[in-house]
């Protein structure tokens, strides 16, 4: 689907043309956008620039290509360490740069500054023509949107070139899918004309499911923008709740502000992250706040620890 945008001025408009397609994974938006786009056709030579704790589709897309790979460090919160992205882009600033952005990492729900990522590019010497972002918004893409008190938002009024959203996660989409949304101009390099189909494709797998644009369309209509606004607000309030609880009871917690997501100690009865299906890494468990969760939810998890923290301590 093409659809086209636009930034109206003072004295003109200008139009921006977007490509928007559905996926059956956000994994496939992450390869077609990081690789088939920038790295493939505008940036052969260019070096991937993503953070530790990216997801981790990204790493395996790196050894499948076979890409020239630098890791950037990340702070507690799992945002980009922006000093050590500088001194990488310093070494290596004679290859094009692709950037790929986390709005949201998987488990911590680090958002990395779009602003301060283009500003260091910048500073560094590189042109406009020489880098390519991509934001991998898989998990916060719609949530900041329909927060206003953000600033720094989002948009191709800027100079990135796609942003990946999944919508089984947020919208509960009931099968993995995702939504890319990249420049026209991109697509054309990739775009062949296929006789037998009658359509031009530009996607990794060709064929794509045609029942989950009814879905998600569905869930819009249904939602729309205010109910999405609602829900976002209710969920950020729900992962303020369970980490103020947390930490009101001495467990140890992190929660991005931006974030859905409330990180803690991993507990030490495995019985409860079964129960619960918690996803742990190393020695932290997280919980992701959907807007199916209740307070009553919240705190019969709680309640549950509680008992198993006494036990440990008895």
């Amino acid at each position: 689907m093409c659809y086209r945008t636009y930034v109206v001025s003072t004295n003109n408009i200008t139009y921006i043309y977007i490509y928007i397609y559905i996926h059956r994974a956000n994994e496939l938006d992450i390869d077609n956008g990081i690789l088939n786009i920038c790295r493939r056709e505008l940036h052969p030579e260019g070096i991937l620039y993503t953070s530790r704790e990216s997801h981790y589709s990204v790493f395996k897309a790196v050894r499948m290509y076979r890409m020239k790979c630098e890791i950037v460090e990340t702070l507690v919160t799992g945002e980009m360490d922006y000093k050590d992205l500088e001194k990488k882009l310093l070494v290596n600033k004679d290859n094009p740069a692709l950037i790929n952005l986390n709005i949201g990492t998987t488990f911590k729900g680090g958002i990395d500054d779009l602003d301060s990522v283009i500003h260091i590019l910048e500073d560094c010497g590189f042109s406009h023509d020489r880098f390519y972002i991509h934001c991998d918004a898989a998990s916060s893409g719609l949530i900041i949107p329909f927060v206003e008190s953000v600033s720094n938002k989002i948009t191709f009024k800027k100079p990135i070139g796609s942003v990946t959203i999944s919508v089984h996660k947020f919208l509960g989409c009931p099968m993995p899918c995702g939504v890319q949304i990249t420049r026209k101009k991109h697509i054309h390099l990739l775009s062949k004309e296929i006789e037998y189909i009658g359509t031009l494709d530009a996607t990794i797998s060709g064929s794509r499911n045609g029942l989950t644009p009814i879905f998600i369309w569905y869930i819009l209509n249904k939602k729309g923008h205010m109910g999405i606004k609602r829900d976002v607000k209710g969920c950020l309030e729900l992962a303020q709740y369970l980490e103020n609880r947390l930490k009101s009871k001495g467990f140890w917690t992190l929660r991005n502000q931006l974030s859905t997501t409330v990180v803690f100690d991993k507990p030490k009865d495995n019985k409860i992250v079964l129960h619960w299906q918690l996803s742990c890494q190393g020695k932290m468990a997280r919980v992701v706040v959907m807007p199916h969760v209740t307070i009553q939810v919240l705190d019969d998890f709680i309640d549950q620890l509680l008992k198993q923290s006494f036990c440990n301590q008895n």
